[in-house]
């Protein structure tokens, strides 16, 4: 399996589903909800999904004002979304933000449309980005 500088690892904790995911120096917390079979202590694979959409297009505005000389002085972004069905990719993902900066209205709305534009994360999502497994090591309890 390559290598890359956003290579992640998931590793359950005690008997799971409860599980530590990290990368380099950074650690999460994952987990199930109470109700279906997980103790409750961190994120779902969904609301890491839509996590990642919001940390993206936040990074992506500071850096973008930065190129443009914009010094933003607060960003929010919500990401909503849902998994209608066992197996189904996610419903619509809607984005709410605000952005607040040293620069006239149209020149952040500019950023923000540029950002939309090229945010690695949603175009990621918008372009079907396929997952394969390209390596696998299952251990059973059979003996044959």
């Amino acid at each position: 399996m390559r290598m890359s500088s956003y290579a992640v690892s998931m590793r359950t904790v005690g008997d799971g589903p409860t599980a530590l995911g990290s990368s380099g120096q950074y650690t999460l917390v994952a987990d199930r909800p109470v109700a279906a079979g997980g103790k409750g202590l961190g994120f779902n694979g969904g609301q890491l999904l839509y996590l990642a959409v919001a940390a993206c297009i936040s990074n992506d505005l500071y850096r973008e004002a930065g190129a443009r000389g914009i010094t933003l002085q607060s960003v929010s972004v919500d990401v909503d979304g849902d998994f209608p069905a066992r197996g189904a990719p996610s419903a619509p993902i809607e984005v709410a933000l605000s952005v607040s900066g040293d620069a006239t209205e149209a020149d952040l709305a500019a950023l923000v449309d540029e950002v939309d534009r090229i945010a690695e994360i949603p175009n990621s999502i918008r372009g079907t980005t396929p997952v394969t497994i390209v390596a696998r090591h299952v251990v059973g309890t059979d003996t044959a």
